[in-house]
């Protein structure tokens, strides 16, 4: 296992309470990190399963603060730009400063483009593409002030590298625009030196993916498969674990990845490479 040394650091990581995002805050705090971990903490209206919970929430800085780090929990709507806004200060009251966005924060469902209804396309795009933009405005805005450089890193997916069928249509519009909006925000903002990057997972086993099975049933992955291919070429059964995406914020989140700016880093068990 690599290891990276964030002491002295402050991780801000949405979408917290569990899956990746929990992964993500352990992971920071397990290499020395404080973290401010950031999640709704109640379901949305067009998602069929359940997202985080406060106790999920709490859960996770209890594990940031096993490992010896400071832990805030925040309560926000990441599409929400007052919630948002008020999540960074309260980040910067505690901590004096943020050094890592992790920009994590995200929700799925599924309907034909010709079937969708309005109200679940504008649900996603607000969280997955907005909830990004502003998260990366607000956490921007602070590195810009502070003049220290920083590290924003992206959730993506191998949805915004190509075209997914079967009810992913606004899913892909928004993955699409998150990097597209990568590569700018790292145009944008390299002369104050922060890096911008996204990482793109493939199929990865986390509470969203497994309500999407619960809600749509299995024959969802298996339709998808024969139309693209296995998402796993190295076992066409599994799925990754949150791990392998945390291990790539990890390395785009450190020094070691100073020349590394506006790419979409691609950790998804050989996906894109058919």
């Amino acid at each position: 296992m690599v290891s990276y040394d964030f002491s002295g650091k402050v991780a801000f990581v949405t979408g917290a309470a569990h899956g990746q995002g929990e992964s993500h805050a352990i992971n920071y705090a397990k290499n020395g990190a404080d973290v401010v971990a950031v999640d709704l903490n109640r379901n949305k209206e067009t998602v069929p399963y359940d997202l985080g919970t406060a106790d999920e929430l709490e859960a996770t800085a209890e594990a940031v603060r096993e490992h010896g780090q400071e832990a805030l929990t925040v309560e926000a709507d990441v599409s929400d730009e007052a919630q948002v806004e008020a999540a960074v200060e309260a980040a910067i009251d505690e901590f004096g400063k943020i050094d890592v966005l992790a920009n994590n924060a995200g929700i799925e469902s599924f309907a034909e483009a010709v079937e969708m209804d309005e109200a679940m396309w504008d649900e996603l795009l607000e969280t997955n593409l907005k909830g990004i933009w502003l998260c990366a405005k607000h956490v921007g805005q602070h590195f810009i002030e502070r003049g220290d450089g920083g590290k924003i890193v992206n959730t993506a997916s191998v949805s915004g590298m190509t075209g997914i069928p079967l009810g992913n249509a606004h899913y892909v519009a928004a993955k699409h625009g998150v990097v597209g909006l990568t590569k700018t925000l790292a145009l944008e903002l390299a002369e104050y030196d922060v890096n911008v990057n996204a990482v793109a997972p493939g199929g990865i086993d986390t509470p969203m993916v497994t309500g999407l099975i619960e809600a749509y049933g299995e024959e969802i992955l298996g339709e998808s498969q024969e139309l693209s291919g296995p998402w796993n070429i190295f076992d066409e059964e599994g799925m990754q674990d949150s791990q392998s995406i945390t291990d790539a914020y990890l390395w785009l989140s450190s020094d070691a990845a100073r020349y590394v700016t506006g790419i979409t880093l691609p950790v998804d068990a050989g996906f894109t490479a058919k």
